[in-house]
């Protein structure tokens, strides 16, 4: 069974059991900012999760797509993607644990067709020091379900990861106990201590598939479901949400507990094929297929380089689909960094020409059937991606003049120490240090790989050293890095505050007025908001003139003094998008959805846009102090986005 195939059994079978399929949320999270990019399944339902109701009801299923930044660097081996997709399904106060293994089990082994003697399970095993029991009741459910398919399943106690590896698996076992810091939920790390106050939490339950490759002791002397050597692939989780930590080391039952499982849908295909590299499966061979062509070179000889460039491209087209340019900031600076580490290792493939153009198309023919919006976007998507392939081709080339210039100045006095002195050969040569190939690569994109073949081409010298100074250079920009994106690189907003529920109200009026004042062709295309401030990017052209911000704040300002009620209504989707209702850029909706409108939505208003809050119930609150809306700065975001931020003063 194909991947296209799993997922759409995955939402048949879960509609058939009562749930409502909503549509993915879009790879640029809305009003979270936690995070750059949706990383998991969950992550869009967590308002949900916490008690907010959902207009869907209380059973919900999708297949989210998600995307991992932090795992760039992991591309390469047979399971790592930066993009992959979520099947997931909820219970938000309805169905308990029952329904929910039994679901899964018939899905995996009926409807997929796995062997149920390939699975594996992980069950919580319990902290008594905080009174939370082991979870026995989903270890005996799976022990059912297993024996009713003659298949022995034996339940064993492991506890820690390490352990693991000091016990490994006795015949017949199959269900397994770790300890919280494998098999508990929360939305920090995993373990008890580290699940923030206040937030719900529970044990889950793990399941795995048994590909049956040799166990590598580099990992650990024996081999259990939670090894690294690769025998084990986890391709879903239930979390049973039952706790909400109070206090440190108190936990206390939900009076509603959810249900939340995540399963990974390339996963779950290479299981389904009995192959544990997932590039092989259908959702990414036909790109690998596709470099074979314009390489001219096969996959067993190339896999990593291959599997960094279908990776990355596949992230890169769904950025661009939800709306991400390649820019030097948040967002886009991961597209462009996929984008360039794609065309790098393109070169050990030897395509150095434009290849872009060939290759989007066949990721945008995988998915446009299932996500219509992959459709929609395609001709543009295609545009922004080859554009920037075009400037990386002419920076590499500048690169080369770098190159150039760089190992003309250093190094005259280095000597070939392998050359004895008296030798006539013993010439001064230049030398390649890791501070220059770490230069290049982080000011000129120039690829790492591509420098140290310059040098040996021209006969320079590569420092011995070269490599763990890069290395450690690039450690320092990662940690400088990922320091920027938990201070700097948040989206949405930031809190729930009043003051910032003002400002996400004045951001609805302005959005309007910058409708009213440039024209119908504004679209939101982010937004931060903080108690500072508002930050609000949109789509046009050109640098606003002073007359025209005068106009905008002007606007602002006379509907805060009209104190227009805002209420918030569902509607029909088609129904809210014909009648002129504003959403933002690469947003997908379901049947229906949450309308704001700053007036009367059955008579005169002045903006009806799609949202889903908070906001204050009339514009009058935002004059309280005597304060007035005034725009501070408008600048470019990147190419075609314009940039303001506001303030209310």
């Amino acid at each position: 069974m194909d991947a296209q195939t799993i997922r759409k059994k995955y939402l048949d079978f879960m509609t058939k059991h009562g749930h409502a399929v909503i549509p993915r949320a879009q790879l640029v999270p809305q009003n979270d900012p936690t995070t750059l990019f949706t990383g998991s399944g969950m992550q869009p339902l967590i308002p949900y999760l916490l008690g907010q109701e959902h207009p869907a009801g209380v059973r919900l299923a999708d297949s989210q797509t998600c995307l991992r930044a932090q795992d760039i660097e992991d591309v390469g081996d047979n399971r790592h993607t930066t993009f992959f997709e979520m099947l997931g399904n909820w219970s938000l106060g309805d169905f308990g644990k029952q329904d929910q293994i039994a679901w899964m089990f018939a899905f995996l082994t009926t409807i997929v067709g796995i062997d149920p003697n390939r699975l594996y399970v992980t069950c919580f095993a319990g902290v008594p020091s905080a009174k939370i029991p082991r979870d026995s009741e989903a270890a005996e459910l799976w022990q059912t379900l297993f024996e009713a398919k003659g298949v022995e399943a034996k339940i064993a106690e492991i506890g820690t990861e390490a352990a693991g590896y000091q016990r490994g698996m006795k015949d017949g076992e199959r269900i397994f106990y770790y300890d919280d810091s494998k098999n508990w939920w929360n939305r920090g790390k995993t373990g008890l201590k580290t699940t923030p106050v206040g937030d719900p939490c529970g044990p889950d339950s793990e399941m795995f598939y048994d590909f049956g490759t040799p166990h590598d002791t580099k990992w650990g002397e024996h081999c259990h479901p939670n090894c690294d050597c690769g025998r084990f692939m986890e391709i879903g989780n239930n979390v049973f949400m039952t706790y909400r930590k109070v206090a440190e080391g108190e936990f206390t039952p939900l009076e509603k507990p959810n249900i939340d499982h995540g399963s990974g849908l390339e996963r779950i295909a290479a299981a389904a094929i009995g192959d544990p590299d997932v590039f092989k499966i259908s959702l990414l061979w036909p790109i690998i297929a596709k470099l074979e062509t314009i390489s001219g070179k096969d996959y067993a000889s190339h896999q990593e380089s291959m599997r960094v460039v279908a990776d990355h491209l596949r992230a890169s087209t769904f950025m661009a689909v939800d709306g991400v340019v390649p820019s030097n900031k948040t967002q886009g600076y991961v597209l462009r960094r996929l984008l360039r580490r794609a065309i790098r290792y393109a070169f050990d493939l030897g395509i150095e020409q434009n290849f872009l153009e060939q290759v989007v198309p066949v990721i945008a023919d995988l998915y446009h059937r299932d996500f219509p919006e992959v459709a929609a976007n395609r001709d543009k998507v295609i545009e922004v991606l080859v554009r920037e392939e075009k400037v990386f081709r002419h920076t590499l080339r500048n690169g080369l003049k770098e190159f150039d210039r760089m190992m003309g100045v250093r190094g005259t006095d280095i000597y070939d120490a392998s050359i004895p002195e008296d030798d006539e050969q013993r010439q001064p040569k230049p030398m390649l240090f890791g501070e220059n190939i770490f230069q290049l690569y982080d000011t000129y994109g120039f690829p790492v790989e591509l420098s140290k073949e310059e040098a040996f081409k021209r006969g320079f010298m590569v420092s011995e050293d070269a490599d763990d100074i890069f290395d450690r250079l690039m450690a320092e920009q990662r940690a400088r890095s990922q320091t920027a994106e938990k201070g700097v690189f948040k989206g949405g907003l930031a809190d729930h505050s009043e003051i910032v529920t003002k400002y996400h109200t004045a951001t609805h009026l302005m959005y309007q007025a910058l409708k009213n004042v440039l024209g119908k062709h504004v679209i939101q295309r982010g937004s931060n908001i903080t108690p500072e401030r508002l930050r609000f990017d949109f789509s046009h052209p050109d640098k606003l003139t002073p007359e025209q911000i005068k106009q905008v704040e002007q606007i602002v300002n006379e509907q805060i003094k009209k104190d227009w009620p805002v209420s918030w209504r569902e509607e029909h989707t088609k129904q809210a998008l014909a009648r002129g209702v504003s959403g933002a850029f690469g947003d997908k909706y379901g049947e229906t959805v949450k309308v704001y409108t700053v007036g009367d939505p059955d008579g005169v208003y002045f903006s009806r846009e799609i949202c889903g809050g908070p906001h204050v119930t009339h514009t009058g609150v935002l004059a309280e102090g005597g304060k007035q809306f005034k725009i501070l700065k408008e600048e470019s975001s990147s190419a075609g986005v314009r940039r303001i931020k506001a303030v209310l003063q």
